[in-house]
């Protein structure tokens, strides 16, 4: 049987002579704090162990890395670690090819990623309407993503050889002569993007068509009324609905542009695949890193490439909370 205190800290216990002296209204209002702490802390209390495994698994890798960039390390004999505190920055800074890594991974990126989120949007546009075998359009749409990269890669390296490739082939048959792909810097990075664009579309349509089915179906219905076409419907309402969504494609696309490297790697086809060509033509910071810790040997400054590339992502996302606020505020 419950006794009076429980009751009171239950918020059960009937009004009496406390309640007018105010001891049993705060015991009430106690309980009912308790009550509302213990519901609304649940969900946290349960999810807790993730974010604190997932912290683990995050920031060690970050301090472990920084640590090791700020000496000097050698692949065969990790152990033994001589301080040099920031001169690997001080080297990879005045070093010309992380500055052509970096203007790689920045070019292939906008190539690959400003075709590929407009492909996407407009592939989902015409997925939302309702037309025959919808389901089979939407899984096939994620045949490209579920295919692994090497696969993808080695079949558009054949596609994009110089001498037998299909893309040659069809340029022959319109006079034009053959394409050095893989040689010359413009092609490799137009023919790598291509690989990208071909992974990621789909995906990227789905995120988009999922966004556009939780678009209510009023605000299409008032468009039309006010005598809105379909293209002033896409643009005022359809966009506008989704730009949550395109905001975090942007996001991903951008995380995986910079962290490109399987791509370029199997593109190249042996050795020049790790360099990113015979003069770097390709060469991304993925690369870069790995040709430093794993061909060089050096892992401190592989680790630096990292970190560079980490800083690099933190500027991007800085820059975009800038502009979000001088809209906000123009606004």
């Amino acid at each position: 049987m419950a006794t009076s205190t429980t009751k009171a800290l239950a918020g059960d216990e009937p009004p009496g002579p406390s309640h007018r002296t105010g001891g049993d209204g705060a015991a009430r209002r106690r309980g009912a704090l308790l009550h509302r702490l213990d519901i609304k802390g649940a969900p946290y209390a349960f999810v807790a162990p993730f974010f604190v495994v997932f912290a683990a698994f995050s920031f060690y890798p970050l301090v472990s890395t920084s640590w090791i960039s700020l000496h000097d390390v050698e692949l065969a004999t990790l152990d033994v670690m001589e301080w040099v505190a920031f001169d690997n920055y001080v080297e990879l800074w005045g070093d010309s090819r992380f500055w052509n890594a970096l203007r790689n991974t920045i070019t292939i990126g906008v190539i690959s990623t400003v075709p590929q989120l407009m492909m996407a949007l407009g592939l989902a546009h015409l997925l939302n309407y309702r037309m025959r075998a919808s389901l089979f359009f939407r899984v096939a749409s994620l045949v490209p993503y579920a295919t692994s990269v090497a696969a993808a890669a080695l079949v558009f390296t054949m596609i994009f050889e110089r001498d037998f490739g299909m893309i040659n082939w069809a340029l022959g048959t319109v006079g034009i002569d053959p394409v050095n792909w893989e040689a010359d810097k413009w092609p490799a990075q137009a023919a790598i993007s291509t690989i990208v664009i071909w992974r990621w579309t789909g995906y990227n349509a789905l995120l988009y068509l999922a966004a556009m089915q939780a678009i209510p179906a009023d605000r299409y219905e008032a468009a039309s009324l006010d005598g809105a076409s379909r293209w002033q419907q896409f643009t005022h309402v359809t966009v506008p609905g989704i730009r949550s969504t395109i905001v975090f494609t942007i996001v991903l696309s951008t995380i995986g542009a910079t962290q490109l490297f399987g791509e370029p790697l199997i593109f190249g086809q042996g050795p020049n695949g790790i360099t990113g060509g015979a003069d770097n033509q390709y060469q991304t910071l993925g690369l870069l890193l790995y040709e430093e810790g794993w061909k060089n040997y050096q892992m401190g400054r592989s680790a630096t490439v990292a970190w560079a590339m980490f800083m690099l992502l933190v500027l991007v996302f800085v820059a975009h909370r800038l502009i979000r606020r001088l809209r906000s505020r123009t606004s």
